[in-house]
């Protein structure tokens, strides 16, 4: 049993619509307000040889990240820390801070606590200017779609391409590139944490169409072979861009950077170079 199929349950008990996009949204004084969190453990979230600075700075990063998918401005996050022992706490402080200053955010508070393994709950509140937001739904046939930047190059540091380590160990979350596309008229969006395709499956749980990839349209990463850079941005994890479907006419979005990847079709499914694809990429899994 993975984290998805967990889903269900989560449904049953809240509902569909609650589950579909990376934050809840809720009305705030004539806007909307969107809150989101994110728990991380030591043994399965913080890759080998981080710091602890860059700990904190990606607890801060999955939270912030999920804000700019939105095309929400990230306003404050909160950490609740389960410490393994207390020395580690300065450096996962001065971490998240440095991340959320870098968005424009600011580290709130939190909570602390004694754990065995390193724990951490990364909770985060942001606000859409105008008033909207960019939901996972909202996507129609002929949409084309585009990624905010290569893709894979997480899973390759994870590799052994040593040169992609700051991308794996210090992500850095979209939110210019957010807010830009959101006013800019995408018809959906969410960031990439477990892979391409398995992100786009989460697309296609929210929409009734589907999502054709061209993998020759993938950027290609430097000093990887080619074979092996389309596998990693197809199912590698760990990469936070931001993945959108956005009208032809609408296209391009001036003031960010992205590259076109494929287009939206019909048929419910997802599909690589015209055929059907599975369901791979980073998941949480139960043994039971």
């Amino acid at each position: 049993m993975d984290e998805r199929a967990l889903k269900e349950v989560v449904r049953e008990i809240i509902g569909t619509e609650q589950t579909l996009d990376d934050c809840a949204v809720f009305p705030s004084n004539g806007g909307l307000l969107v809150a989101t969190t994110d728990m991380l453990h030591e043994t399965t979230d913080f890759p080998r040889g981080m710091t602890d600075w860059q700990i904190g700075w990606m607890s801060a990063a999955v939270t912030l990240s999920d804000i700019a998918a939105m095309g929400a401005r990230p306003a404050m996050v909160l950490l609740a820390v389960g410490l393994d022992t207390g020395q580690r706490l300065r450096q996962i402080l001065t971490g998240a801070k440095a991340c959320c200053e870098s968005c424009g955010a600011v580290l709130a508070g939190g909570d602390l606590d004694a754990h065995r393994e390193l724990t951490i709950v990364s909770s985060g509140i942001g606000f859409a200017e105008g008033g909207k937001v960019v939901r996972r739904h909202g996507a129609v046939p002929g949409d084309l779609i585009g990624i905010t930047g290569p893709l894979g190059r997480a899973q390759a540091a994870l590799e052994g391409y040593s040169r992609y380590k700051r991308v794996l160990l210090e992500p850095v979350p979209r939110v210019n590139e957010g807010l830009i596309l959101a006013s800019g008229g995408v018809s959906s969006m969410m960031d990439i944490s477990d892979g391409l395709v398995l992100s786009l499956y989460d697309l296609l749980d929210a929409n009734r169409c589907g999502y054709s990839i061209d993998s020759n349209l993938l950027p290609l990463l430097e000093g990887v072979p080619a074979e092996k850079s389309r596998e990693y941005a197809l199912f590698g994890g760990g990469d936070f861009e931001l993945l959108f479907t956005c009208p032809p006419d609408r296209h391009p979005v001036h003031g960010v950077t992205y590259y076109p990847v494929g287009r939206v079709i019909e048929e419910p499914r997802v599909e690589v170079d015209g055929r059907s694809e599975m369901a791979r990429g980073y998941l949480h899994r139960w043994d039971e």
